[in-house]
């Protein structure tokens, strides 16, 4: 994606995100091109690649934007992280039905893998939710057990149809973590 915080640049992302998202719910992902994505918008296909360089850049887009919003969430919210996990995951379940639909859950798994370490060395410890736990042991293997723990657990609520409560799931998660 082409960072531009140009007004006409960040409405026309959004409406291409939003035409993404939109074709996701009735094709395939694999067989979504740029035209369709562009047919779906009030858009020209120039405007498209002056802001993306694929239709993998946009559903990149769309991730980082959301895993953005939850890293916000995790360092802004009284609430413990895994509060702010579920309710990321309630806040975002039309993406991860689609993404699950399509098989690109895993895209949100990498991305997480790089974006949390990355905000775990720019960030000032005194926000950092998890800095109690991390203490001075090695984050990088902390985090990425963290992540592949919690986001393999969220990926099981996908697949089983999001009909458990977030709030289950957490208590259920919670008593484990005091049995440990």
């Amino acid at each position: 994606m082409k960072e531009s915080f140009n007004p006409s640049s960040v409405r026309s992302k959004k409406e291409i995100t939003d035409a993404l998202m939109k074709l996701m719910q009735d094709h395939p992902y694999s067989e979504i091109t740029v035209k369709q994505i562009v047919m779906e918008t009030s858009l020209e296909r120039k405007t498209f690649y002056n802001n993306f360089s694929s239709k993998d850049d946009v559903l990149d887009c769309i991730i980082t934007k959301a895993i953005l919003e939850y890293t916000e969430a995790l360092t802004q919210s009284p609430d413990g992280p895994l509060s702010v996990i579920f309710e990321f995951c309630d806040k975002n379940r039309k993406l991860l039905r689609l993404l699950h639909q399509n098989n690109l859950l895993h895209l949100l798994l990498l991305k997480l893998n790089v974006l949390i370490p990355e905000l775990n060395n720019s960030m000032d410890m005194s926000n950092n939710p998890f800095a109690k736990l991390i203490g001075d042991l090695d984050p990088d293997y902390l985090i990425a057990f963290n992540i592949g723990a919690i986001w393999n657990v969220i990926f099981k609520w996908v697949d089983r149809g999001m009909k458990d409560p977030p709030a289950m799931i957490k208590a259920t998660l919670e008593e484990y973590i005091k049995r440990i």
